[in-house]
């Protein structure tokens, strides 16, 4: 999905002369309609030299490592309270779910199981856990457990391909993106719709019906709508939002950079995503209603897949 550009110089005077980009200033921030981003985010970067996941405030300061492991550490999801985080790791030989305290001590394998475990997402009551495992099939599917490891149950059963599960705001569906292998496609499957189902299995529902792979769907915290990223026509990777039932799909970012991995503010008022390119990846902001852009990661490498910590106030 990564495209490479010809001239990365080039690449450079176009962002940063092109309106709607910006780094993070007081008059960037002046506008009335604008709020100031507040809270702390967490992101992955491999600024250390493997993935690790950090943690930063919404002005892209008080950076800090969280995890500081040699092994693959990736993903995060925060607990409704603020507390935990949630992420992946490889540190036991495979892929296994941890959880660890907000400030990265206390590191516990909670999966615990022989097959690889992958992107968990913790649901609205703080009870339950959504992941991907390949324990059943290879091609990984989606299963619900108890935020202790136990009573863990399949959601999906199909040969495809699935992932990035998350909770709708009342926590009775997930949220996930379906591998499809379409009929004149003779090479791999490389359309990924998002797709809505019960907590039980049932009442599945395809959201989205565009070419290329679309994924990491996220609700706003109104349920109202529906954060996403996939290709355009021309197949670069912007972020979309759409209504909660699919309908009314616009392009969110709309510029000359790839655009991936949403994640909304509390109050709904911005989107934290990763954007750049094959040379370098961060983590931006985007305002919701304005549209205005905030870079917050300048460092080497990749620095992407933000996620907004909750705020009890906004729940």
């Amino acid at each position: 999905m990564i495209k490479s550009f010809i001239s990365i110089l080039f690449l450079g005077l176009i962002v940063f002369c092109k309106p709607g980009f910006f780094s993070l200033s007081e008059d960037n921030l002046s506008t009335k309609n604008d709020t100031i981003p507040v809270g702390v985010l967490t992101f992955l970067t491999t600024r250390d030299g493997n993935f690790e996941i950090y943690s930063m405030t919404a002005d892209g300061k008080n950076v800090k490592n969280l995890t500081n492991n040699p092994a693959l550490d990736f993903w995060s999801s925060w607990s409704p309270d603020g507390k935990y985080i949630l992420f992946y790791s490889n540190r036991d030989g495979n892929n296994e779910i941890y959880r660890m305290d907000a400030d990265g001590k206390n590191q516990i394998n909670i999966s615990n199981h022989s097959s690889n475990d992958y992107l968990p997402a913790w649901s609205p009551d703080g009870k339950k856990i959504a992941f991907t495992s390949d324990r059943d099939h290879k091609s990984r599917e989606i299963y619900i457990m108890n935020v202790d490891g136990t009573n863990v149950i399949r959601i999906t059963t199909n040969e495809f391909f699935e992932e990035v599960p998350t909770w709708s705001i009342d926590g009775s569906k997930i949220l996930f993106t379906r591998q499809i292998k379409e009929p004149d496609d003779t090479s791999h499957a490389a359309n990924g719709e998002i797709f809505i189902i019960d907590i039980d299995g049932k009442n599945e529902q395809q959201l989205t019906f565009k070419k290329g792979y679309d994924s990491g769907a996220k609700f706003s915290p109104d349920g109202k709508k529906i954060a996403f990223y996939g290709p355009t026509d021309d197949k670069n990777f912007e972020l979309f939002l759409m209504n909660s039932d699919g309908s009314n799909i616009i392009n969110l970012t709309n510029d000359i950079l790839e655009d991936y991995s949403p994640s909304w503010s509390p109050d709904g008022k911005w989107i934290a995503y990763s954007s750049g390119t094959s040379a370098q990846y961060d983590v931006w902001l985007i305002n919701v209603e304005t549209r205005k852009k905030i870079r917050l990661t300048t460092e080497p490498k990749r620095n992407e897949t933000p996620v907004w910590k909750p705020t009890l106030s906004m729940k």
